[in-house]
């Protein structure tokens, strides 16, 4: 059994999720957080809850979800994973920033790269790693087949999708990873998104405007 705690940080509104099992090891999946007060926030629950960082999963390389990135693992003193499709996006986070009007310090590469046949386990818990490029080319979903739990990233929101017209985003691919890995999925499972509140595949099905 997993638990979830969901933080909501920097300019952009980004989830930043906290899973952690019976025992405390706990993963981190986006953190975003940008601001001080953003970082004692996390902490702070990590240490109330004595929860054991293990590892932080990048879900995709857009700045928004990399933006506290290199305080965890300092912190902690743990690796990230990611997908090597977006290391490119994720080395352009610091110039991207400046467009934006935000000085980013520019997150550091993660020390293991993901690939879907790849199995991700905390503790006793069985995570399935999903390759859906579309938002990015190297997106992916996290699936926790016992919970009926997935980690979308910004491939598939409540009642909409990934943005496609930023690089690397292909629209083509992204309604048929989400088509292909994500709706083939239980009615039942439950979305966590990179932005905004849970959906469920059923829901997304039925009544996702995009999706006739």
């Amino acid at each position: 059994m997993i638990k979830i705690k969901t933080f909501t940080f920097n300019p952009f509104q980004e989830n930043t999720y906290l899973v952690y099992n019976q025992q405390g090891a706990c993963l981190l999946i986006d953190p975003g957080c940008y601001f001080q007060q953003e970082q004692q926030q996390l902490t702070h629950y990590i240490s109330h809850h004595h929860l054991k960082p293990q590892f932080i999963v990048q879900s995709h390389g857009h700045v928004d979800h990399a933006m506290g990135v290199n305080f965890v693992k300092q912190h902690y003193q743990i690796q990230a994973l990611m997908h090597a499709d977006d290391l490119p996006i994720l080395r352009q986070s610091k110039e991207f920033g400046k467009t934006l009007g935000l000085d980013i310090e520019q997150p550091s590469d993660p020390e293991k790269m993901l690939s879907e046949s790849q199995p991700l386990e905390l503790g006793q818990e069985h995570f399935t790693l999903l390759h859906v490029p579309g938002h990015s080319p190297g997106s992916i979903a996290l699936y926790h087949a016992p919970g009926g739990i997935l980690f979308s990233g910004d491939v598939l929101f409540h009642l909409g999708i990934g943005r496609t017209d930023l690089p690397g985003g292909d629209a083509h691919r992204l309604f048929q990873s989400i088509r292909e890995k994500l709706f083939t999925l239980p009615d039942e499972t439950r979305v966590y998104p990179g932005h905004g509140p849970p959906t469920t595949i059923g829901k997304e099905k039925g009544q996702n405007p995009l999706f006739g």
